[in-house]
């Protein structure tokens, strides 16, 4: 199990890490991490240059979670179309010389599930920003919506009831991190998957931290539609 978990690991984080938010702000010409809550995340680069950019962070970032969970699942099947054809049936990549067994039945979801969380952590620590990143709440929707499709579609319906009724875009992300492990929960998922629910649910609340003391003093700021206009500053 080493040599799969160390490669999913090592993949997800480098995935994770690739600053979308900092590099499609520089695009137009500042840096992100100095306007707004000065965060590289689709909210603040929604906020800062408009609806077109920071929409195109969020569906970025989303990949970014979706290729690092989605892989081993990819790989595995691959491979089980291979084994088929050979009549192996063990599913098995060739790596350099000899058979290194890396994706069973038994390992998949484990490699799927270390993607995705070194991908959450790469996006907030990213080594390309000095280990400054976001809140990775897009990052973890995508490897959601590939490991759990339905529990992630009830979670996204809180985030939009949520953020309609409220306008309040933290909210939205700390009740959605709180509906993926209860649904993962109650449409009894594995268990492993529940616990990477509980894990980057609370790793999610945890980096809204100061968004919830804000909540608790009445002075978060409510998301308010601007021009997609970026500001005028030298790159």
């Amino acid at each position: 199990m080493l040599i799969p978990l160390t490669i999913a690991a090592f993949i997800g984080y480098f995935l994770g890490a690739i600053p979308f938010g900092y590099l499609v702000a520089r695009a137009y010409g500042i840096n992100i991490f100095e306007h707004g809550s000065k965060s590289p995340g689709a909210t603040n680069v929604k906020r800062v240059l408009g609806k077109k950019a920071g929409n195109t962070v969020f569906a970025l970032d989303a990949v970014k979670g979706a290729l690092a969970a989605g892989w081993p699942l990819l790989a595995a099947k691959y491979a089980s179309h291979v084994s088929a054809a050979t009549s192996d049936h063990v599913a098995s990549w060739s790596v350099v010389t000899g058979t290194v067994k890396i994706l069973t039945p038994e390992t998949v979801i484990p490699v799927a599930v270390t993607g995705l969380l070194f991908a959450v952590l790469g996006h907030s620590f990213s080594c390309f920003t000095r280990f400054k990143g976001g809140k990775g709440v897009a990052t973890s929707a995508g490897g959601f919506i590939v490991l759990m499709p339905v529990v992630t579609l009830i979670a996204l319906g809180v985030w939009l009831v949520t953020f309609f009724v409220s306008r309040y875009v933290s909210l939205a992300s700390i009740l959605a991190a709180v509906a993926i492990p209860a649904g993962a929960f109650a449409l009894h998922q594995p268990r492993l998957l529940i616990g990477l629910a509980v894990l980057i649910g609370g790793f999610v609340i945890v980096l809204h931290r100061a968004n919830i003391g804000r909540l608790l003093k009445g002075t978060e700021n409510k998301f308010v539609k601007k021009a997609p206009s970026a500001p005028s500053v030298n790159p």
